[in-house]
């Protein structure tokens, strides 16, 4: 299963935000791409733990979110197109994609090589095992990636 925790992996995912340029268009969704950018940065800096993010499940969370979990980790699927992006959306749609937003989400990718966030506790699974962690972060910027074709 391809993680984030992976060397192999994570470079093939900094080649691929390398190739992102203002004019790829999404293949599905709402997200021009630098919403796409902006957002997969702020998700990352909440999963990295910075900028202070208070750590919280939701009670729905609590009684399915296990289950939704193991379901989107089991297998190598990609996940479902269209997922709402919750707090995480980005309403602003008039920034420019440049070489220092991409720099940026390429950095966060490479600092999972040492990831150590023990606090983190995602809003709907709730606590999560690290290997889980790196599978669904993966799958997590694929799922943006192919959005926009790369």
């Amino acid at each position: 299963m391809k993680t984030i925790f992976n060397n192999t992996e994570r470079a093939e995912l900094i080649e691929r935000i390398e190739l992102l340029t203002p004019n790829n268009t999404a293949q599905w969704g709402k997200m021009n791409v630098y919403q796409m950018i902006k957002h997969c940065t702020i998700w990352n800096d909440w999963v990295l733990g910075r900028n202070k993010h208070h750590y919280k499940q939701e009670f729905l969370g609590k009684i399915f979110g296990k289950m939704a979990l193991k379901g989107m980790i089991k297998d190598d699927k990609p996940l479902k197109k269209n997922v709402p992006a919750g707090i995480f959306a980005v309403k602003d749609n008039m920034g420019q994609v440049d070489a220092a937003q991409k720099k940026n989400w390429m950095e966060q990718i490479e600092s999972y090589g040492h990831y150590s966030n023990p606090d983190f506790i995602h809003d709907f699974f709730g606590k999560m095992e690290t290997e889980q962690i790196g599978i669904f972060v993966y799958k997590h910027m694929d799922h943006h990636l192919r959005q926009f074709g790369v």
